[in-house]
């Protein structure tokens, strides 16, 4: 794999809900945080070859710490080598804004003096030659 390109990055950040909390205590399940890199893969794919790809697997994931409905997370994720069709990603998520628990305030929250990591995963994504059409493809 080539690793010539210059870095291509995505950010998305996002709240967690009620919605998303899938455990007792308002906890989000951890593949709420690869549903999240995958959006964020798509996004790379498209700034790298003007096509959405496909993700082909994770070689790696780490659960570092719990996510809990109301917590803001930071998605991030750059596309770190090139091949004719594969491109290897690296991604983290971390908490940047905290549900404050704070009994009969519901709403309070506290915004983290340093993010909190809480997932880590590196995986490959896969765009077909006659599929490409942006900077990638021209490397």
């Amino acid at each position: 794999m080539s690793t010539s390109n210059p870095e291509i990055t995505s950010l998305i950040r996002l709240r967690m809900s009620a919605h998303d909390a899938h455990y007792a205590g308002n906890l989000v399940d951890g593949s709420r945080m690869l549903n999240l890199f995958g959006d964020v893969a798509t996004e790379l794919l498209i700034r790298s070859d003007g096509d959405e790809g496909l993700f082909v697997a994770y070689d790696k994931v780490e659960f570092l710490a719990p996510v809990f409905a109301g917590d803001y997370i930071e998605a991030t994720g750059s596309i770190v080598s090139l091949g004719k069709s594969s491109r290897k990603m690296v991604f983290e998520a971390r908490k940047v804004i905290s549900a404050a628990n704070i009994p009969g305030q519901v709403s309070a929250a506290d915004v983290l003096a340093e993010p909190i990591v809480v997932c880590r995963a590196s995986g490959t994504c896969v765009v077909p030659v006659a599929l490409q059409r942006g900077p990638a493809s021209k490397s």
